[in-house]
């Protein structure tokens, strides 16, 4: 059996709403795109949800808005996709990572404390102008902490602003509201393996009007009217003025489209991934070999990562996910921590594995196996018996 890592959920709905959007005549930009951002906020409890054409041009865009930019510092996490730590050097910024925690793939909150007092004993705690959590898997960071440091190490000269990257995690309730409304603004993914999807596309919520003014402006090459507004409004079309050196980050109306139809569905996609969760949960419980993911409040359980025990085997991780492959399993690894990249060596070479223990265990040891709303019994009992028949075949005696 060949089981994929991941198969979006689509029906006849999003066909049919890509092609009345086809049928309008209006492709970019428009009140398809403006009725998503709208229901988005409303689903998440922001005040402000402005839809983008990446998770990555969203957290450029909320970096430049919270004053990333030469001579600044953002504070993030080495084990996350690349993005969430160029998006700060597209921006002349500097990037200084936290280790995660030992046992979650999460920043420590203890870590960033180390930071900021020693960036402040150094006299340079105005340079930092955000901290970047990220929640991986779906599993959210402590955001209490991670807020209460913000606001302990601002001042009246420099805001540390929060910046939460939401890309693996919708949709995600907690006691304070969703992920992407607890820090300063959050930012989504609706990349082709998201919890919801538009092929490529994001969303950037904030409950900061400043914030979301300079986002809006920005994300449309600083100008001061976007194109539904130029070609519907009284005023000539061609009239617009550019305030700001922007950027080309809008979403457009047949993306939008599909948005709005998986948005409804978000909740029976997390249901069904609970489910599988469940599933793997109970079988794997007593896998001597595995390590299975945190689970804390509001998980939006996007990815399933396990973890090698590798004391407990005679392979690596790597032989480990060869043979699930050779089973016909679609697997992943999340992630390659962001330091051992060559331009990141490069760049900073103070960045040394051995500088972060727990990210690079959990990078050494992690394999993310399928999990998506329409896998099958039938698939995820294939999935279970696969993982447990290989650590069977490789368990150290």
């Amino acid at each position: 059996m060949k089981v994929p890592f991941f198969k979006p959920s689509f029906s006849d709905e999003e066909k049919k709403a890509v092609c009345d959007v086809i049928d309008s005549g209006w492709l970019t930009t428009g009140n398809v795109t403006h009725d998503f951002e709208k229901e988005f906020a409303d689903f998440a409890g922001a005040k402000h949800a402005l839809a983008v054409n990446s998770n990555t041009s969203g957290t450029i865009l909320a970096m430049e808005a919270c004053g990333v930019k030469s001579g600044k510092i953002v504070i993030t996490t080495p084990y996350t996709f690349v993005s969430t730590a160029t998006s700060a050097l597209h921006l002349n910024a500097d990037v200084i990572f936290a280790d995660t925690e030992a046992d979650s793939y999460s920043i420590d909150p203890n870590k960033i404390e180390e930071i900021l007092e020693k960036l402040k004993t150094e006299g340079k705690i105005e340079s930092v102008a955000a901290i970047v959590p990220v929640h991986i898997g779906g599993n959210l960071c402590d955001m209490e902490k991670i807020t209460s440091l913000a606001k302990k190490y601002s001042n009246e000269k420099n805001k540390i602003y929060v910046i939460e990257d939401c890309a693996h995690t919708f949709p995600s309730r907690t006691k304070n509201g969703f992920a992407g409304t607890l820090g300063d603004a959050g930012v989504f993914s609706f990349y082709a393996t998201k919890t919801i999807t538009t092929g490529e596309g994001g969303m950037v919520t904030t409950n900061d009007d400043a914030l979301a003014k300079r986002i809006t402006q920005m994300r449309l090459h600083g100008m001061d009217r976007d194109a539904w507004d130029r070609y519907t409004s009284d005023k000539a079309s061609w009239e617009y003025d550019i305030i700001a050196p922007g950027f080309k980050s809008n979403l457009p109306d047949v993306l939008s489209a599909i948005g709005r139809v998986q948005l409804k569905k978000a909740d029976l996609f997390a249901e069904k991934r609970k489910k599988i969760v469940k599933k793997y949960n109970e079988a794997f419980k007593d896998c001597d070999f595995l390590t299975l993911p945190p689970d804390g409040e509001g998980n939006a359980w996007h990815l399933y990562m396990i973890q090698l025990n590798l004391e407990k085997l005679d392979c690596t991780r790597n032989e480990f996910a060869k043979e699930l492959q050779s089973c016909g399993l679609g697997i992943s690894m999340h992630f390659i921590a962001i330091y051992n990249f060559s331009y990141w060596k490069e760049r900073y070479p103070e960045f040394t594995p051995e500088k972060f223990p727990n990210a690079q265990k959990h990078y050494e040891r992690s394999i993310t196996i399928p999990l998506w709303p329409d896998m099958t019994e039938e698939m995820a009992d294939y999935v279970i018996e696969t993982v447990i028949q290989t650590g069977k075949k490789h368990h150290a005696r």
